[in-house]
């Protein structure tokens, strides 16, 4: 690779991780190409993507995008940055799922929200139920502290009219 080539991969790569405020580093070592492939089909159905980078490049871009949080230990060995958008919970969903059944890739560290983010939390962020999940549960909850004010105005009204009669 010139001398050029490597400045734009490194330019295009800087603007990628700066526009990306979510994004998990991870070590692919060990997937076969098929795992890769299926991989990336499963985060392009979340509108996440997955690039493999060298790490010098990933590196220079890095320091080059300011990205402070992503330090040169975060890039050594085979490495991979799954681009999550602007929603972090679905690509962590994959993730997570797919480290689980083929215990790989290794999440190395992350950005969530631009701010640096460590393995577990990324884990943690995986096993969240999803969104319309967690929406469903607190307006269960809402609801059952509604019938239950219900339930207490009626019972009130109840006694009123057993203490009228």
């Amino acid at each position: 690779m010139s001398k050029a080539a490597r400045q734009e991969t490194v330019e295009a790569l800087t603007a990628t991780l700066t526009g990306s405020t979510n994004l998990y580093v991870t070590d692919f070592s060990g997937l076969t190409v098929d795992h890769i492939t299926d991989f990336r089909r499963k985060l392009r159905a979340v509108g996440a993507r997955y690039v493999v980078v060298k790490n010098t490049l990933a590196r220079r871009a890095a320091v080059a995008g300011r990205l402070t949080a992503l330090d040169e230990a975060v890039f050594k060995g085979p490495t991979g940055i799954v681009l999550a958008g602007e929603d972090p919970l679905p690509a962590a969903k994959v993730l997570t799922d797919f480290a689980r059944a083929h215990d790989k890739p290794a999440v190395k560290a992350g950005l969530v929200d631009g701010k640096a983010v460590e393995a577990a939390y990324v884990r943690r962020l995986g096993e969240l139920p999803s969104r319309d999940v967690l929406l469903g549960t607190v307006l269960g909850v809402l609801n059952g502290m509604l019938a239950q004010v219900v339930g207490a105005l009626e019972a009130l009204r109840e006694q009123r009219e057993t203490a009228a009669s």
